[in-house]
């Protein structure tokens, strides 16, 4: 297996492609998370009905994206704080962190590897529109050093995802852009309840995410099940 790039080698590359007026596809296979001391990155974007869309893990088979549906399912946790609050989230033992702070995600994570964790709001001049959420398999807090390079490449980010940002505004699948809508089917399933049952959006994802609790099952497989007629939407 190919070695990661540095972080030095990962920004030249970041700044390049924004140079170039990329999107983050141009980037998209970008070890990242390993040479900030991470074992997994994820890249969150706000939709127009203010929920998020996971767009990127790394690596791409990683317990990030396990880790980012849980707080999606749950309705809570560091990369939603992050977001709804417009600042870092650091916790370096989640065995220690107070329950109360993500009384849902906490107990949930305890049965990932993750045990420590860092978000930071992707910001714009219009307000935050995303996350990027790293996941450590061992306790402890990121030195100096990786909390820098952690935010620097956050700011490396966000002018190729501001590029990419309008296909969660318009929930379109992205086109040329790189981005991954992983959480489409669940934006579909919520879509026809909301019409089903003439509510808003944000009410029918909620009822889904209380279904998903309820049956301990994945909020994508329940939105797939909705949308084949396996699962009655009302």
């Amino acid at each position: 297996m190919t070695p990661p790039d540095d972080v030095e080698t990962v920004l030249a590359r970041l700044h390049r492609a924004a140079e170039e007026g990329q999107h983050l596809g141009a980037v998209a296979a970008l070890r990242i998370a390993e040479p900030l001391g991470l074992d997994a990155l994820t890249i969150d974007l706000i939709t127009s009905t203010g929920t998020l869309e996971l767009v990127w893990c790394d690596p791409a088979d990683g317990p990030g994206h396990d880790l980012d549906t849980l707080q999606y399912t749950l309705g809570d946790g560091p990369t939603l704080e992050a977001v709804q609050h417009g600042y870092t989230v650091s916790e370096p033992d989640l065995v220690a962190t107070d329950q109360a702070r993500w009384p849902l995600f906490l107990p949930a994570a305890m049965q990932s590897p993750a045990r420590a964790v860092i978000a930071a709001p992707l910001r714009a001049d219009d307000g935050t529109f995303g996350a990027l959420t790293g996941y450590r398999a061992t306790p402890g807090a990121m030195t100096a050093s990786q909390s820098h390079d952690f935010h620097r490449v956050r700011d490396g980010l966000l002018p190729l995802l501001m590029r990419s940002a309008p296909i969660a505004a318009t929930g379109d699948s992205g086109g040329g852009d790189g981005l991954r809508r992983y959480r489409a089917e669940v934006q579909q399933a919520a879509g026809v309840l909301a019409t089903a049952l003439a509510i808003p959006p944000d009410q029918a994802l909620a009822r889904l995410r209380a279904h998903a609790f309820r049956h301990d099952r994945s909020l994508t497989d329940l939105a797939r099940d909705a949308l084949t007629r396996r699962l009655r939407l009302d």
